[in-house]
């Protein structure tokens, strides 16, 4: 691996105090290019630009995936990764459905850890930050037809975050648009999915709520995820959560948040879940919690759910939250703070 350092890093023009999500970067980058039907050397280089041509395909026909995870410090100062192999995974099910070349498993492990060990500054040693990681691959063939790309660059950029969400988290339920369709790419982390997501986003969130509920694109009746995140519902003692299937992305939090609970004895059910099931529960009662999980959040607790003239309010419980407790023991593992009984975390 050819590596060239910065000459000057950065890292004291960051106010790791006042983190935003995703807006400053550290000072490398980990790429490497395919063509020839073969992944070239890898390099990393000081984070900067892409030289790309206008008629780079990407930039057409939107062959471009990408995945989340982060990294961690725990008190000893040891870099921690979580699940890393499973994101690995996801990546690759994404470049099949994109017709886009798989990533090998020791290139992406040894080009992360390395990038991650000259970096390692940049990984903020607090409780509620953590440093972001972005892998991605684009399309780099240069030509206009439409037919997949044979070459293609796959990227690792790093960024130093805090808290992804601030404030009430009041969700509206979506009842035009769709966020993907069975048959489509919804299972997959590619790069269209969200920006097909963006207006209608833009949309409640000028109506003054913080995100969507996607429903099932056949007939809006059936609960899928929460903006970026898989959705969760408490009802009574028993978590409720949408089944995967092809029109719902399977997070690495919402696996690893079922089996945490499952250990702790907490019934969890995946299954279809209507919005008119949801309504009745909340008004017998039983709905006691709602929460969105994803790696960016961690686990979100839901303020409001909105459905026409239906306000759901859903109040905070002070004791015996499972969204306390959820997320306390994944952050926990997370950070190194108490011992890992599934093997997840990885020392780098």
């Amino acid at each position: 691996m050819q590596i060239t350092k910065t000459l000057q890093s950065n890292i004291q023009q960051i106010d790791f105090n006042n983190l935003s999500f995703g807006k400053c970067f550290s000072d490398h980058m980990f790429i490497v290019s395919f063509k020839n039907d073969e992944w070239q050397k890898p390099e990393i280089l000081p984070y900067g630009p892409l030289s790309l041509n206008p008629g780079t395909h990407v930039f057409h026909y939107g062959q471009a995936i990408f995945e989340g995870m982060k990294a961690y410090k725990n008190k000893q100062d040891d870099i921690l990764l979580f699940r890393p192999l499973e994101n690995i995974k996801r990546l690759n099910r994404s470049a099949d459905r994109l017709c886009m070349p798989r990533i090998d498993e020791t290139i992406f492990m040894q080009g992360l850890t390395t990038l991650l060990e000259i970096d390692k500054d940049w990984i903020p040693r607090s409780d509620n930050m953590s440093l972001y990681i972005r892998p991605f691959m684009i399309a780099n063939s240069e030509f206009i037809r439409a037919t997949p790309a044979s070459e293609f660059k796959f990227i690792i950029i790093t960024s130093p975050t805090s808290t992804y969400y601030s404030g009430k988290t009041n969700l509206k339920i979506e009842q035009k648009y769709a966020r993907s369709v069975v048959g489509g790419t919804g299972f997959a982390k590619a790069a269209g999915n969200y920006a097909a997501a963006f207006a209608p986003t833009k949309k409640v969130q000028n109506e003054g709520f913080t995100q969507i509920i996607w429903t099932d694109a056949i007939s809006h009746k059936y609960i899928e995820e929460c903006g970026t995140m898989n959705i969760m519902f408490r009802i009574d003692d028993k978590i409720i959560t949408p089944k995967l299937s092809e029109s719902i992305l399977g997070g690495i939090t919402r696996d690893s948040i079922i089996t945490i609970a499952k250990q702790k004895g907490i019934q969890v059910e995946e299954r279809r879940i209507s919005v008119s099931e949801i309504i009745n529960y909340y008004k017998n009662g039983r709905l006691r919690e709602a929460f969105g999980v994803g790696t960016a959040v961690t686990l979100n607790p839901i303020d409001s759910i909105t459905f026409k003239n239906i306000v759901i309010d859903i109040e905070e419980l002070n004791q015996d939250s499972y969204a306390t407790v959820l997320k306390n023991e994944l952050l926990a593992i997370q950070y190194g703070k108490i011992k890992d009984i599934n093997c997840w975390t990885l020392k780098v």
